[in-house]
């Protein structure tokens, strides 16, 4: 399931063993409203609510704005932590979202089906006229803002999910959603040593086989950006800031693995990734809301991001990030990362909470 807040958090996330729960409101918005439970594609019509502390709901950042669906689907960002049942938009003045004039996601999922049972969960695309949410199905998200909403891309757009590859990105998907995006929680939430020690296996054994497929390609189906590097990206990028220490997944830092850790970068430092990328917010999210893995709730200072900003060498291995179009612009005023939440060629040490190094601080001297 995507980040969820539920009140099963009263009694802790960790399992004897993990198991997501994968019931979700699966309505779709289709270019026509064909099909069951289906609604239209309409400019202005939905509102995509997310966190950028959750890996899933920033999947569904990078390929909106990727696609340049800025003007059609509006953005409500809720806070990094949440209370036991919901998300809320403490970052929004007063505490209430702008669009929907609701404090709490909750009250979305209450509109759509009152005593909503499962857990509050981001990405949610909500209806904005009747503040019902229509989908929280974050796989399925994604892959409608490609194949449904065509005529609302900017100019350049990429194609994240093309037909010819389709088989092979579902197969990668399915693969790297089991074990590596889910696979990190199985071992962060495992509740007997087993279960961990299956949990780490199944993680680094796949990690592995990642780093054997982009030894020598760029990407990881084809030779453009897919949606299979979307979905890889937004796990790696949250490692060693969470993953590592928080959910014990200490085999190797990614920075300490070479191959996956150039691969991040490259994919970090492409406009319409790194600039979804909130570092402070995930690290709040993870180390205050799992009160039971981390009981303090003390938020680490480390570890230093200085390195995001590398050279990773990559283009050698040809490729093309967007392959006949175009990067997209820069980021709205209103929806842009607070740089002191980013890695900066000049990031404060104290910020970075370790020594930077000298040649990024002192780059433009050079």
């Amino acid at each position: 399931m995507a980040e969820t807040a539920t009140s099963s958090s009263r009694r802790g996330y960790v399992e004897s063993s993990f198991k997501r729960d994968t019931r979700y409101i699966s309505d779709r918005v289709t270019a026509d409203g064909s099909g069951e439970n289906a609604w239209p594609v309409e400019a202005g019509r939905y509102r995509l609510v997310v966190a950028r502390a959750c890996p899933w709901a920033n999947r569904a950042i990078i390929v909106r704005r990727l696609l340049g669906l800025e003007d059609a689907i509006s953005m409500g960002v809720c806070g990094p932590t949440h209370d036991e049942d919901s998300w809320t938009f403490d970052l929004d003045p007063g505490g209430v979202d702008p669009v929907l004039r609701i404090p709490r996601l909750k009250d979305a999922f209450e509109a759509r089906q009152p005593g909503y049972p499962r857990g509050i969960t981001v990405p949610a695309l909500v209806e904005v006229s009747s503040g019902k949410v229509v989908t929280n199905d974050f796989a399925q998200m994604t892959l409608d803002f490609s194949t449904q909403w065509r005529e609302h891309h900017r100019d350049g757009a990429p194609d994240l999910y093309p037909a010819h590859l389709r088989p092979e990105i579902d197969e990668v998907n399915r693969r790297v959603y089991s074990e590596v995006n889910n696979g990190v929680y199985r071992c962060g939430f495992a509740g007997t040593q087993s279960a961990y020690e299956e949990a780490y296996d199944r993680l680094f054994d796949t990690l592995g086989w990642l780093r054997d497929r982009l030894r020598d390609q760029r990407y990881l189906v084809g030779d453009t950006i897919t949606e299979a590097d979307v979905r890889l990206f937004t796990t790696l990028v949250r490692f060693d800031s969470v993953y590592h220490g928080h959910f014990k997944c200490n085999r190797h830092k990614l920075s300490e693995m070479p191959v996956l850790w150039a691969y991040a970068r490259d994919l970090y430092q492409t406009p319409g990734f790194g600039d979804t990328v909130d570092f402070a917010h995930i690290k709040a999210h993870y180390y205050v809301v799992h009160h039971d893995i981390n009981p303090t709730g003390i938020i680490p200072k480390g570890p230093d991001l200085s390195g995001w900003l590398l050279p990773h060498g990559r283009e050698a291995l040809g490729g093309r990030p967007f392959g006949g179009g175009t990067p997209p612009g820069p980021v709205r005023e209103e929806e842009r990362v607070p740089p002191a939440h980013q890695p900066t060629d000049r990031w404060p040490s104290e910020v970075l909470g370790g020594p930077v190094q000298e040649h990024l601080l002192h780059q433009d001297e050079e």
